[in-house]
């Protein structure tokens, strides 16, 4: 019944959430294109329209909770009650602990957790109301610990906590959540992780891919698919499980 649902896909002008964007279009969703730049979102918006999808361009700082509520309020005006949430907005600011500063902590903490929160307690009404309804997290193996990093690996980790009680509050309401765990995806954000550490982007990609037990790196379209699944109705007794979706087990 993807048909008639509404998603709204956080952080969605580039990378991964263009991906699942561009996905859930395609599998029939009207999709919300949501990235603090409105202008930024209109490429995906174009690509999914030409495509013959039916997508939004939604600007919104999701760490702000009147942007978020109004940014909510104009998908459901638009394009329909959103049962549908993929909160995918993220930066990094890394640094090694010493050097890390206390604007490179809060900017990471309220565009992740709080940005999820936020995303999350504005849209889970219209799930409740409709009694159906799918969330997906965006976490990372760096959930796990990795180096430079304790700002955006300590939020991550919070998103798998979040999640989960997500799953144990909304269940009764047919609503599910579940977080996927990226590992190495070639994106902007890992291109921007190769430059700070002074390693050309092909060379990190090699690199990463030797170390991966399926020998390549991932591409936004692997977590748009595992996105589509958990998203869909045949994922209905998946909840609170975080998938991990990089190439090999990790724990």
């Amino acid at each position: 019944m993807s048909e008639s649902r509404t998603a709204i896909i956080t952080g969605a002008a580039r990378g991964i959430g263009a991906g699942i964007a561009k996905r859930f279009a395609a599998d029939g969703y009207k999709v919300a294109v949501l990235d603090l730049d409105e202008a930024a979102c209109q490429k995906v918006v174009d690509e999914i329209t030409s495509a013959g999808g039916q997508a939004l361009a939604v600007g919104a700082n999701v760490a702000d909770a009147a942007a978020v509520e109004a940014a909510v309020t104009k998908v459901a005006e638009e394009l329909g009650a959103p049962t549908v949430l993929v909160n995918n907005a993220g930066v990094i600011r890394d640094n090694l602990l010493f050097k890390m500063t206390e604007d490179d902590w809060d900017m990471v903490m309220n565009v992740h957790l709080k940005g999820s929160f936020l995303m999350t307690k504005a849209v889970q009404k219209y799930m409740t109301e409709a009694k159906y309804g799918r969330i997906v997290n965006l976490s990372s193996t760096s959930a796990l610990g990795n180096r430079g990093q304790a700002n955006y690996s300590a939020a991550k980790a919070g998103l798998q906590g979040f999640t989960k009680t997500l799953a144990i509050e909304l269940g009764k309401y047919g609503v599910t959540a579940n977080a996927i765990a990226p590992g190495f995806i070639q994106t902007d954000m890992t291109a921007a992780t190769a430059e700070r550490i002074g390693v050309p982007f092909d060379d990190f990609i090699e690199y990463a891919a030797k170390e991966i037990p399926v020998q390549r790196v991932g591409q936004p379209e692997d977590i748009a698919n595992t996105a589509a699944f958990l998203c869909g109705e045949a994922a209905g007794f998946v909840s609170g499980q975080i998938i991990y979706v990089a190439g090999g087990p990790k724990d």
